[in-house]
């Protein structure tokens, strides 16, 4: 029966999409000595944040607490972060196969692992991919043969930051995405009116300034 081996061999941003994705390349080997032909592959993918396999400098530390707390707290919450999770069919091959494996990304603030890359500033992101799923496979008598892929699969790589801060820039450049309540803009918007700012950058940005000043006072 198969046995596979996975890898992960680079990472490149996906062009001319919709949406920032990030295109990772699994290569897939069947190591068993029978080398059986695979006819396809149901394979699901979660994809964790080793976070506690990276050194963070006092920058880092500071943007992440929302993430982590405190640094002192950090032996007890920095812990692996889930990314995300992703379904694909692996299409026919015998000894091994190198196949793209995209991952839509986000930039809402919002979510923790976006919260995440974007406290970072240089380094790499240790990325774990644990993978499950299912086999079909002709065995020596030539009958289709069904086997699941053992949890224990997994394969780790690790994410330039700055292959991340270039797909994000090359959609959001100079710009970030903020989420807000509906009642939220509604007032935003009305102070914004109110005092005739041109942009929302300069309406947050009096905002921000009235807040300073009022804590100094």
């Amino acid at each position: 029966m198969p046995e596979l081996n996975f890898e992960v061999r680079g990472a490149e941003i996906a062009p001319f999409t919709a949406t920032p994705t990030l295109i990772f390349k699994l290569h897939i080997a069947n190591i068993a000595l029978s080398q059986e032909p695979i006819y396809s592959i149901l394979l699901r993918c979660q994809i964790q944040i080793a976070a506690p396999h990276r050194r963070y400098g006092p920058s880092a530390q500071a943007r992440l607490l929302e993430v982590f707390g405190t640094p002192e707290r950090w032996q007890t919450t920095l812990h692996p972060l889930l990314w995300t999770q992703v379904s694909l069919v692996v299409p026919q091959f015998s000894e091994q196969t190198l196949i793209d494996l995209p991952i839509l990304c986000t930039y809402d603030l919002d979510v923790v692992s976006t919260k995440y890359f974007n406290a970072l500033e240089e380094g790499n992101i240790p990325l774990t991919f644990l993978f499950s799923g299912t086999i079909f496979y002709e065995n020596q008598e030539g009958n289709l043969q069904i086997q699941q892929i053992p949890w224990s699969q997994e394969a780790s790589f690790s994410l330039l930051v700055t292959l991340w801060q270039e797909m994000i820039a090359s959609y959001y450049p100079q710009s970030s995405w903020l989420r807000l309540r509906k009642d939220v803009l509604d007032q935003l918007q009305q102070y914004k009116a109110k005092h005739g700012f041109p942009s929302w950058e300069e309406a947050l940005g009096h905002l921000l300034q009235a807040s300073n000043e009022e804590v100094r006072s």
